[in-house]
């Protein structure tokens, strides 16, 4: 007889499984009887049956031993090793059973704390979140965390992360960017959450604009971008320009309004395409790169033209490479862009150091500020 598509029956079989569970946390054999539980061509059909506990292990063993897993990521996510774990506290019926209290003491190194009823802990936890929040308890002190990385759009769609995951709050972290064209008047804060290399596959909290930045070369300006997180969970997101103290901002209150579920797909799908969004991190780095190097260079050749102390055959020859580097990004030939970058920097470097304008520096640095690297360039759009 084939149950499956008796609805009825299948609830009764899950009844009786969920009691044989219950049975199996305080005894080594229970016995499952359910009649009438479905019929035949000779009459009404019973269930009777003797389950002990060593079959339920057997049979559970995939799934208890798949919360390992989750351990193991929460307390890589806090930064925390098994020895920094004073008690740990049984959360949900299902923690009665004696196969999940033996995997967390052998996971864990410690036996679990059973003072408190694993069915009202987290109702108990809420009610004193409850009075923190209100005033009315002053000596607890709770820490929530953030439930996904917050960043920042940067150059070549890159996501730049400020906030990681799992940072309690509140929290605040600052980090210089600087722009990515020559003179640029304004940069765009694209703000995003999740755990994707690339901006495009994470979701975008809200944008905001900086505006009048002060004109300089790509790379000089100095904007500083904060984040900060309430214990409410709102952020707040501002960016200035160091040297004019222009500054712009936004606040987010919706951060945290994913569901469990939401936020789980979003870091199932960070895990499912990691190593595709590894490869598209890095072709966007290494894309990036070419075009500084390209920018460095056009710079150098403009200042070279009018150096007479710069052999003609140098000039020449950088000419002759950048048009390589051209050709290379149009291409988007990635092990040909990394080599002549590395190359380029030795022989830029080489040239550099023969010549004796002082002002021409490969680095593109000034007195007033030193250009970011590109993975600090914000993406203008």
């Amino acid at each position: 007889i084939d149950l499956a598509t008796d609805k009825m029956a299948t609830q009764r079989l899950k009844e009786a499984s969920e009691k044989a569970k219950k049975d199996l946390s305080g005894m080594t054999e229970t016995s499952i009887s359910i009649p009438f539980i479905s019929a035949g061509d000779s009459g009404p059909l019973h269930l009777d049956m003797k389950l002990t506990r060593a079959e339920f292990n057997t049979l559970t063993k995939d799934l208890v031993e798949s919360t390992t897993t989750a351990v193991r990521t929460a307390l890589k996510d806090a930064k925390l090793s098994a020895m920094d774990i004073d008690q740990v506290l049984l959360v949900g019926g299902s923690t009665r059973i004696p196969a999940v209290q033996d995997l967390v003491e052998r996971e864990l190194g410690k036996k679990p704390n059973k003072t408190i009823n694993p069915d009202e802990v987290v109702a108990m936890g809420a009610a004193i979140q409850g009075g923190v929040l209100s005033g009315d308890v002053e000596d607890v002190l709770l820490l929530d965390v953030t439930p996904l990385t917050l960043g920042i759009e940067t150059m070549g769609g890159v996501s730049t992360p400020l906030i990681e995951k799992n940072t309690t709050i509140p929290t605040s972290k600052s980090q210089v960017f600087s722009t990515a064209e020559d003179n640029q008047k304004a940069v765009d804060i694209n703000i995003l959450q999740g755990e994707r290399p690339m901006a495009i596959d994470n979701k975008s909290l809200g944008r905001f604009q900086l505006s009048d930045i002060e004109s300089a070369p790509r790379g000089v300006p100095q904007i500083e971008v904060t984040f900060s997180i309430n214990s409410d969970g709102i952020v707040y997101v501002s960016a200035k320009d160091r040297k004019t103290n222009k500054e712009q901002s936004i606040t987010i209150s919706n951060s945290s309004n994913l569901t469990e579920e939401e936020i789980q797909i979003m870091i199932d799908e960070a895990n499912k395409n990691k190593k595709a969004d590894e490869a598209k991190k890095n072709e966007a780095v290494i894309m990036n790169k070419g075009h500084q190097m390209l920018d460095t260079m056009n710079r150098a050749i403009t200042e070279m033209q009018s150096n007479p102390n710069i052999p003609e055959q140098g000039k020449q020859e950088l000419n002759a490479d950048r048009e390589k580097l051209v050709a290379a990004l149009d291409s988007r030939n990635l092990k040909e862009i990394e080599k002549l970058v590395t190359d380029f920097e030795a022989k830029l470097q080489s040239v550099m150091n023969n010549q004796s304008n002082p002002d021409l520096n490969m680095d593109n640095t000034n007195n007033d500020a030193n250009p970011a690297d590109d993975s600090d360039i914000i993406d203008v759009e």
